[in-house]
Order: structure tokens, then C-alpha cells, then sequence
């Protein structure tokens, strides 16, 4: 398959997250477009270009991230850094953002995970930054999405 498509729909993150930084430094608008850019390149692509395989590869692995971060956020109490709530741990935007750069680099390859990875990376900076999470709930949704990721593609 192509990487052609990914790799713009890739290149425009970055594009958008260069002028957030460099103008408002509008940390939450950067995270959240990091995330769900991520989730709907790893999950658009394959599904537009009839690649089932991957395309339910991409839905376990994101799924798995997505429940176990939830889990975590309904039995830990633990505050925002903003105080606007007691699901902090563990950071779920960083979770599915790793949990799509995997799947993105096992569809596409080693150059499209390594944008994708730097778009997470990016993600969970913006948490910080915008003061939703604290680093161990980034460093924690991190290796949720590496977890999910193993586990899905152990019981493929």
C-alpha cells in the first residue's frame, strides 16, 4: 500500500502543530489534534484502501488502549494538575496517540511510525503542558498504548 497519504496526512499534524506552538502555544488544541489525528489516520487509511487485515489490526490495538487507560482512570482517584477532575491516571490521549503510531508503523513502515511516534510524543507534551496530566500519567498512557499493542498483536 501507499505511503503517500498517511505520510501528508502526517506532514499536515506537524504543519498544525508548528503554528499552534509558534503563535498561541494552544497546548490543548496540540494534543487533542495529535490524538485524534492519530486514531483516524491508523484506522482512515486502511479502511479507505480496503486493507481489513490492518484495519482490524488498528481497531484492537486502539480499543485495548482505549479500555484499559479507562479502566485505570475509573479505579484510580487521582487529581488533574489543573484540578478540573480526579481522572488524571493514566494519560488515555497518550495512550491511543502510541497505541495509532504502532499500528501505523506496522501498516506503513518504519518512517511513517517514526512521524507518527514523534506526533505522540507531541501528545503527551501537550497534556503536560496544558496541564491535564502530570508525566507519570503520560509515561504511564505510553506504555498502556505499547501494552495494547503487544497484547493484539500476540492474539492476532
Amino acid at each position: 500500500m501507499s505511503t503517500v497519504y498517511p505520510l501528508i496526512f502526517l506532514a499536515s499534524i506537524w504543519v498544525f502543530f508548528i503554528a499552534q506552538i509558534s503563535s498561541s502555544t494552544n497546548w490543548q488544541s496540540v494534543s487533542d489534534v495529535g490524538a485524534y489525528g492519530l486514531v483516524a489516520t491508523a484506522l482512515g487509511f486502511p479502511m479507505i484502501h480496503g486493507e481489513w487485515q490492518e484495519l482490524q489490526q488498528a481497531l484492537l490495538i486502539i480499543a485495548g488502549a482505549s479500555g484499559i487507560g479507562l479502566l485505570g482512570k475509573f479505579f484510580i482517584d487521582a487529581k488533574r494538575p489543573d484540578l478540573s477532575g480526579n481522572d488524571s491516571f493514566p494519560s488515555n490521549h497518550t495512550a491511543n496517540a502510541v497505541a495509532a503510531s504502532t499500528a501505523l508503523m506496522l501498516c506503513y513502515g518504519w518512517f511513517i511510525g517514526l512521524l507518527s511516534y514523534g506526533v505522540a510524543a507531541c501528545v503527551g507534551l501537550g497534556r503536560v503542558r496544558a496541564f491535564k496530566h502530570h508525566w507519570r500519567d503520560v509515561v504511564t498512557g505510553l506504555g498502556v498504548g505499547v501494552a495494547a499493542a503487544v497484547i493484539a498483536i500476540k492474539w492476532m
